[in-house]
């Protein structure tokens, strides 16, 4: 039988490594003695400073409370503790929003998914303590957009506009809108697709008929299907670089779980994603130890699911935040050319052709009246070109 290739990561930080080793104790062995001089020379202000990039510190936190702590010293778990205690107490406070959300767009007959959150902590960990999120992410129908928008600033957050569109491309260029409420410092992120375009992906209806229901609040609240879930996390993670270990960890958790084959190979099919839940479960058995069954071993087989694992372990290795505003041009670069290798084939010919839909730069080099925005389709090349030559000169 084929097997899976396994992955070089020797180049991994020794604290990362170190960490890996501690999220990979799921009994109560403890983690495995190193060796001494190598645990006395670890840098343990990078080891916290990786736990909060990767944002797996309450995981951490809470394996570490259950076995041996092979030479881990007490500040580093005391400060660990207080990242836990300071999580756990915000996460509270997104489930209240949440719920309050929720029901303020029910009210407005408004049918809404949840893909992340405090939803998504309960499903895979069990426990709203154990996993963080930095947002509430809300998907709705895009013909509902406008009605949701108008809840959010009922509720007083207020709208970042960022997005800048010519001739409607904001539907397809881009899949959310960022909202924030100023008084309780959250964000909530008002979906209308799973990821940005061009791409095909399921329908609302698709997607709400799978949906499941959570009582996590008290409230019903709706949520994405197991097999759903698990193709938008392998996407999301994907473009991101897996560049933070939390959403490998909940590649593990739901990895764990019962699947419907006879669906997620349909879904697999119909667009196209095989070789993203490949890389996923390739980084999460290799890195994280998740066990894999023989259908999940087969998506893994083949040099794409393992190439595309290899080249993200250079956001590992570097411990890159790609919400950095300003990005270095090496890894700018990287980054932009990774995301075009997890396109499909139909991806990447939609991505090509999409360069001949104006852009909103377009205007900035050559206004227009409204009416007139046809021309741009015609005079995108030149419009291009010059801008080209504009930078370089």
């Amino acid at each position: 039988m084929q097997k899976p290739v396994a992955l070089d990561c020797l180049q991994l930080p020794k604290e990362l490594r170190l960490m890996l080793a501690c999220l990979n104790r799921h009994d109560d062995e403890g983690v495995p003695a190193h060796d001494k001089k190598w645990i006395a020379d670890m840098n343990w202000d990078r080891f916290l400073q990786l736990a909060r990039h990767h944002r797996v510190y309450p995981v951490l936190y809470s394996r570490l409370m259950r076995i041996e702590q092979h030479g881990i010293p007490p500040q580093v778990i005391r400060a660990l503790k207080q990242e836990y205690w300071h999580n756990t107490f915000r996460m509270l406070q997104l489930s209240a929003e949440m719920d309050r959300v929720n029901s303020e767009l029910s009210e407005q007959n408004i049918p809404t998914l949840h893909m992340k959150g405090p939803v998504l902590a309960v499903e895979l960990y069990g426990d709203v303590s154990l996993r963080t999120s930095g947002d509430l992410d809300v998907l709705v129908p895009i013909h509902r957009l406008v009605a949701a928008e108008g809840t959010l600033r009922k509720l007083g957050y207020v709208k970042d506009e960022y997005i800048q569109s010519v001739m409607n491309d904001w539907k397809w260029r881009h899949h959310h809108t960022t909202f924030y409420h100023p008084d309780k410092e959250i964000k909530v992120e008002l979906h209308w697709r799973l990821s940005p375009g061009p791409g095909k992906e399921p329908t609302f209806h698709e997607l709400w008929e799978r949906s499941r229901i959570s009582h996590h609040t008290g409230n019903p609240i709706h949520y994405l299907g197991t097999e759903d879930l698990l193709l938008f996390l392998a996407a999301h993670g994907a473009r991101h670089g897996w560049s933070r270990l939390h959403w490998l960890g909940d590649i593990d958790r739901i990895a764990r779980q019962s699947l419907d084959w006879n669906r997620l190979s349909l879904l697999l099919s119909k667009y196209r994603c095989a070789h993203l839940l490949g890389q996923a479960f390739v980084l999460a058995s290799d890195l994280l130890s998740t066990p894999l069954n023989p259908q999940m071993k087969r998506l893994t087989f083949g040099c794409r699911p393992a190439k595309l694992a290899q080249d993200a372990l250079f956001y590992l290795r570097q411990m890159v935040n790609l919400h950095t505003k300003l990005l270095p041009a090496d890894v700018a670069l990287y980054h932009k050319r990774h995301l075009f290798s997890l396109m499909s084939a139909q991806q990447k010919m939609l991505f090509i052709i999409s360069f001949l839909h104006p852009y909103p730069k377009d205007i900035e080099i050559l206004y227009l009246p409204k009416m007139l925005h046809f021309l741009y389709f015609p005079l995108r090349p030149f419009l291009w070109a010059w801008r080209k030559m504009s930078k370089y000169a």
